[in-house]
């Protein structure tokens, strides 16, 4: 049975020799600063893929100093070099276990673009620099530290391992990875927010529990053979199985480990599945669609497609991701596994969201706020980006299918108090030599979540919606903006404080809801520049991203440009999009072309889609069916912008207005019927060319803007 919540601070405090512990200066990142300390060795050694910045909006300082606050000595490895185990051993052998993480992103989408380019810089390394630590960085990171030290825990999280934690389509390799439970031999893997089970599993092993017992926390996940006596399996392995579907039912006991593109453990996995029952053991198998009533959920227990099954079917993979999504509430998420050759990747519903009082204690420890000295004057430019920034809220209800937000930090918003925000505004204020009066935000996932959550309890604890505001807002969403715009006013009065701004991206399907907030907002807190994400303007692919529709933006608009010149402030929407996001046709990026040339947008950055592990889209991408829908041999097919032609051709109509783009458009433009929009009249998208050369006067009109066209209040009765 999985434990309750408890207080993260109601453990009794381990104090080592039962010397109370005082938080250290800085977390030790070298021998010399332990014996500064008087430490003779560290309980826990954080290994960690970003350069050491002890604020709070850097996962390896919050979980540290959490750990220290509990009595726990807390040692930061900084992007070791993983080529030898060396670096892994310069804080000596932990007296607890390992914890590491590849850092604030995934290794993968922080080394490569969306066209699997790599990135030349890197903002979570000083100086920025890039190579500083290796693709898959959670996996390297942990074989080295079990090469350093043998049989010392080794306990993984993250984002990248909690994108990770099941079978996933892999955009970098383009076939379907394991979970990296196996592949990286963790002994036990954190997914999502890890306050609640990395405080217990230090308890735990501090008493002296095997790691391997350690196997009822929510939010973790781990390796077992075998269902244990008293659990109840809904076996969801199957789908449809109509034999004369033209896409038969692949074999799903079939030995795949042969096949390197889709298994990394090419050895262990030499069994043959025709002989092993995965179920074995359970108290009573059901199949998933007879949806039995009266089953205890603390005793049941979901079976996903095994991995060998979704590596060779793109149907089985799109309804795993379905079955999957369907299980990310903890007020009803049940135990999830999934085959992985002999064993079963299990994985414990999603932590129980701190309080208030809770999130308020985590975010008020006692960080410096600055990088460790050791970077001496190199800039972290990740750092000096939030560093005035103010963190008041976490997790994600949008549910939109491209993000990993939701799958990693939960649909449940967790807020601060307001008190707890302006006392971190005022300790800037009042330590910070180098503030000037400006925070650069007051936000989180999304601005204007803040507190707002659903109205009943026991509807929220029971709900399995994918989102509360698609494809309308839910109305049992609570959507009163009233606790925001107070701290709004309440931030913005405080003694040395200039300017309060918003950076963080607005849901504005909500904010339309409360104009009062609007007029605060736009009145106070926009920098000349307000970014929105309508990221489409064709229904057919806002369906599949779960987002609003067009006429949110065009409400909001209204009320920003009417806000605006009330103020005397001449402000601008900065909107972004998305290209070759799955279900996305040509014509769609066409329209959408057609959209921002009338409403002179000029985007100078644009977004291409990536697949990101897990996320609902990457299923799209991968299966080309939705999972936004019961999977059947039968689902509908979502066409998928795969190709580099075609993902090349859907960015230069976002950039419709470069010279660059214009001969790959002209080109697509014949193909599609519509030369009617080559030429050099306002109606056209764009110019004629002239013996492959373009003439000055066919260039674009210059805009002042170097990043988007600006829409200007005092043009209102223009647009």
């Amino acid at each position: 049975m999985l434990s309750s919540p408890k207080n993260i601070h109601s453990y009794p405090k381990f104090w080592p020799y039962k010397k109370k512990l005082v938080p250290a200066p800085l977390l030790p990142m070298s021998r010399q600063e332990m014996n500064e300390l008087e430490w003779d060795c560290c309980d826990i050694i954080i290994i960690t893929g970003d350069a050491y910045v002890d604020h709070p909006s850097f996962g390896m300082a919050i979980i540290g100093r959490l750990l220290e606050s509990q009595g726990f000595r807390v040692g930061i490895i900084s992007q070791p070099d993983w080529h030898s185990a060396n670096d892994f051993r310069q804080l000596g052998r932990p007296g607890l276990f390992f914890a590491i993480t590849s850092g604030n992103m995934d290794s993968m989408v922080n080394h490569y673009t969306a066209e699997k380019k790599p990135r030349s810089d890197d903002a979570y390394t000083a100086g920025a620099i890039a190579g500083k630590r290796p693709d898959r960085a959670t996996t390297v990171y942990t074989q080295r530290a079990k090469e350093a030290y043998k049989g010392i825990p080794v306990i993984i999280g993250g984002i990248e391992a909690s994108l990770r934690r099941i079978a996933q389509y892999d955009h970098w390799s383009q076939t379907i990875r394991r979970s990296i439970l196996p592949d990286s031999k963790a002994d036990l893997l954190i997914f999502g927010n890890a306050e609640r089970a990395v405080v217990e599993v230090a308890h735990r092993l501090a008493v002296g529990e095997d790691i391997k017992q350690i196997t009822n926390i929510r939010g973790t996940a781990y390796m077992q053979q075998g269902i244990p006596r008293g659990w109840t399996v809904l076996d969801s392995s199957k789908i449809d199985t109509d034999k004369s579907l033209t896409h038969p039912q692949t074999d799903p006991y079939v030995d795949t480990s042969s096949n390197d593109k889709q298994s990394c453990d090419n050895k262990s996995n030499q069994v043959k599945f025709s002989q092993i029952d995965p179920n074995q053991g359970a108290e009573q198998v059901i199949h998933f669609d007879q949806r039995t009533k009266g089953l205890k959920r603390e005793s049941t227990v979901i079976r996903l497609p095994s991995f060998e099954q979704v590596a060779k079917d793109r149907y089985l993979y799109a309804h795993t991701s379905r079955v999957f999504h369907l299980e990310t509430n903890p007020g009803n998420a049940r135990v999830l596994v999934q085959r992985h050759g002999e064993r079963d990747v299990w994985l414990n519903p999603p932590p129980i969201p701190l309080s208030m009082q809770e999130f308020d204690s985590v975010f008020e420890l006692p960080y410096t706020r600055k990088p460790h000295p050791t970077y001496g004057k190199l800039k972290i430019p990740a750092y000096d980006m939030i560093r005035f920034s103010i963190n008041i809220m976490r997790g994600c209800f949008g549910g939109c299918t491209f993000c990993s937000i939701t799958e990693h930090e939960g649909r449940i918003i967790q807020s601060r108090s307001e008190d707890s925000v302006i006392r971190e505004i005022e300790t800037i204020r009042d330590t910070d030599k180098d503030f000037k009066g400006n925070i650069s935000d007051l936000g989180g996932p999304t601005a204007n979540m803040y507190r707002l959550k659903c109205k009943d309890e026991k509807i929220e604890a029971s709900c399995r919606r994918l989102s509360c505001v698609y494809p309308g807002i839910c109305p049992n969403l609570e959507t009163n903006h009233k606790p925001l715009t107070k701290l709004y006013r309440r931030a913005r009065q405080l003694k040395g404080v200039k300017r309060i701004f918003i950076a963080s991206g607005l849901r504005y399907d909500l904010a339309v809801r409360d104009p009062e907030y609007i007029k605060e907002l736009v009145t106070h807190h926009v920098g000349g520049r307000l970014k929105i994400a309508p990221e489409h303007t064709e229904d057919s692919t806002l369906s599949k991203m779960m987002k609003p529709g067009i006429g949110s933006y065009y409400q909001f608009k209204t009320l920003f440009e009417r806000y605006s010149k009330q103020a005397g402030k001449e402000q601008y929407l900065i909107p972004y999009f998305i290209s070759s996001h799955p279900g996305t046709t040509d014509k769609d990026m066409l329209n959408l072309a057609l959209w921002l040339k009338r409403n002179q947008f000029k985007p100078d950055q644009v977004q291409a889609f990536i697949p990101t592990p897990m996320a609902i889209a990457s299923a799209m991408y991968h299966s080309e069916l939705n999972p936004l829908k019961k999977i059947t041999r039968k689902s509908e097919a979502v066409k998928t912008p795969r190709s580099g032609q075609q993902r090349k051709l859907h960015k230069a109509f976002l950039r419709y207005h470069d010279p660059k783009n214009w001969d790959i458009l002209r080109q697509a433009l014949r193909q599609m019927g519509r030369s009617d929009l080559i030429g050099n009249g306002e109606e056209h998208l764009v110019p004629y060319s002239r013996a492959g050369n373009t003439l000055k006067s066919q260039l674009p009109r210059k805009n002042n803007n170097d990043f988007h066209h600006r829409i200007s209040v005092k043009n209102t009765k223009k647009n």
